[in-house]
């Protein structure tokens, strides 16, 4: 007799913090970083008649109890219809038998999980008296950067950036109204000037500030764009700062804000400083001066989605959380 469990996003938030998750979080980029994780590139599949993108991603982790795949679709036309950008669901298995032991909702592990990533390397990588922030792109994941940088910094305000200043209002109201922080949706790309953590989170394929609205010092999350031709950082900006990636494989492959730099001639991929998971396990140093710009470039990993699948299942377990169903 084979039991899954079923997790909803409900269910999953009210047994999971986003500090378990950036702890999660470390533990997969660490492990993927000293090569206990085996995690294949990601399968692209385009849905073009709709305008979509799915996206298959498998990994096994050298010492968790699970291994699984996240399926994450990807249709940014959604938002005309009042429907999220992103679905997704979560598998996992048993690792010493192979059995299905849960299916949970990927959306808001997608959202929890890139947030966690940027909570980790705003902690590895900004000043450690950083406490104002910039989120550009006023969607689900901007909330869970809001929350990731928040846990690790004492953020006393923060900056809104979105095409639709409508939604960026919104944003903000809900944002102080939820948290308590001075929001503030801004209109002016000058405010970039006063943040000492940017994170960046739309699907532009186009840089979303120029690089002399940035100040020194500044450590930038650019979390949103995912395939070549995508672009949220300037090239300038890249050249300029110390560029941390989640994966050098896959980011050399996927990240159109390091691809298009190193096709223009102005940057090389031995100019990535390092991984994510190679500084949180003290191999390479973070952040040494209040002048330097960090630079974290992600395009997601499944690392991030299982190993904290595997911690909210274990808390599920231990505190019969979801709904069991027998196959």
């Amino acid at each position: 007799m084979t039991k899954i469990r079923f997790l909803s996003a409900e269910d999953i938030s009210s047994i999971f913090s986003m500090r378990d998750a950036i702890d999660a979080v470390q533990e997969g980029f660490t492990a993927l970083s000293s090569g206990r994780a085996n995690v294949p590139l990601r399968t692209h599949m385009e849905i073009e008649s709709h305008s979509g993108t799915a996206l298959f991603m498998p990994v096994y982790i050298d010492g968790l109890k699970y291994f699984g795949q996240k399926v994450v679709n990807i249709y940014p036309e959604n938002r005309k219809h009042g429907l999220n950008a992103i679905h997704a669901l979560v598998s996992l298995f048993d690792v010493k038998t192979g059995k299905p032991a849960a299916v949970m909702d990927g959306e808001y592990l997608t959202a929890m999980r890139t947030g966690a990533a940027s909570g980790l390397a705003a902690d590895l990588l900004a000043k450690k008296d950083a406490d104002t922030l910039a989120v550009i792109g006023a969607g689900v994941q901007g909330r869970t950067q809001i929350e990731g940088v928040c846990a690790v910094r004492s953020i006393k305000r923060v900056y809104v950036f979105d095409s639709d200043n409508k939604r960026a209002e919104e944003f903000a109201h809900d944002i102080m109204k939820k948290a308590g922080i001075e929001t503030i949706p801004s209109k002016s790309r000058r405010d970039l000037k006063n943040c000492n953590v940017i994170c960046t989170a739309t699907t532009s394929r186009n840089p979303v500030f120029s690089d002399d609205e940035i100040s020194e010092g500044v450590h930038i999350n650019g979390v949103g764009s995912y395939k070549p031709d995508m672009r949220e950082i300037p090239a300038e900006t890249i050249v300029r700062s110390k560029v941390i990636v989640d994966s050098r494989q896959a980011c050399l492959k996927e990240a159109g804000d390091l691809i298009q730099p190193i096709a223009e001639g102005v940057f090389y991929p031995e100019r990535i400083y390092g991984e994510i998971g190679e500084i949180a396990s003290g191999i390479k140093k973070g952040r040494v001066s209040d002048t330097e710009i960090t630079l974290f470039k992600s395009v997601g990993n499944a690392v991030q989605d299982i190993a904290a699948a595997d911690a909210i299942m274990k808390k599920a377990i231990e505190l019969d959380a979801g709904v069991e169903i027998e196959l």
